[in-house]
């Protein structure tokens, strides 16, 4: 076991997003749970402390996947995390799918690997593996943390930021090294993985980590925009004013949830 992680009597969760507004207020909760440590390595603070009950290992895995990649190799082999959870915001890709929906993946994949004729388009080179599973119980968990979300604040928060009244979804989730802000593109995205829901920077890099390491991870995306040409104003928008409310409700429902397992 790490050296940071002696003190815990079990294993912790790992919980990051990759901006500050993602993760919402689980630092500060930590830091009103009790003793918070805040440990750097790779220029990331880690905060080890335990929040709503549950020992945790808190970080921004900043943006895109390499940086997502470290991050979550950080969290296995410094503190030998029991469990990955990322939260964030994510474009719509789904016609069924919509802004202020939530998506938690049952799947990711990256939609900008090619390395074709090599290997299959998408597949990741020498593992054989173009899609990585979520842990389909901590996946469930997350999405019943989510449901609660809801039907407790969803309400008030279409009437509040003027969204349609929200929905959670299960399925696939796609990742690339590309903000992707055009009709043209999101539309090429659609008629190439017409099962993804949504597309974000970070998702499947940590999926391949937790693969690779046997490492159970969770994914969840609250949907900030459609991925079109209006998407840098509306993900800029979601951000700054909503995304918190989210990420913060979501999160506490799935902590107190695990504390009481």
């Amino acid at each position: 076991m790490s050296k940071e992680t002696m003190a815990f009597k079990q294993r912790p969760l790992g919980v990051l997003a990759a901006l500050p507004q993602e993760l919402g207020d689980l630092v500060d909760a930590m830091r009103a749970d009790g003793e918070l440590r805040t440990v750097t390595v790779g220029r990331r603070d880690y905060h080890v402390g335990t929040v709503y009950g549950v020992p945790c290992v808190v970080t921004l895995a900043r943006v895109g996947k390499v940086a997502a990649a470290a991050t979550a190799s950080a969290l296995i082999h410094v503190f030998d995390v029991d469990a990955i959870v990322f939260t964030g915001v994510a474009g719509g890709v789904g016609s069924q799918v919509r802004v202020g929906d939530v998506v938690v993946a049952n799947a990711l994949l990256q939609h900008d690997l090619d390395a074709s004729p090599l290997f299959p388009r998408y597949e990741v080179p020498l593992l054989g593996v173009t899609h990585f599973a979520a842990y389909a119980e901590l996946a469930d968990e997350l999405a019943a943390a989510c449901e609660r979300f809801v039907a407790d604040e969803g309400a008030a928060l279409a009437e509040r930021f003027r969204l349609h009244g929200a929905r959670v979804h299960r399925g696939l989730v796609i990742s690339g090294d590309r903000f992707v802000s055009s009709s043209e593109e999101v539309g090429a995205l659609r008629a190439a993985l017409p099962d993804a829901l949504a597309v974000e920077m970070e998702g499947a890099a940590i999926a391949q980590v937790c693969y690779e390491h046997d490492v159970p991870c969770a994914i969840v995306r609250t949907i900030s925009d459609t991925a079109d040409d209006h998407a840098t104003a509306s993900f800029t928008s979601f951000l700054t004013d909503i995304a918190h409310a989210y990420s913060s409700g979501i999160l506490r429902r799935f902590l107190e949830a695990r504390s009481r397992a």
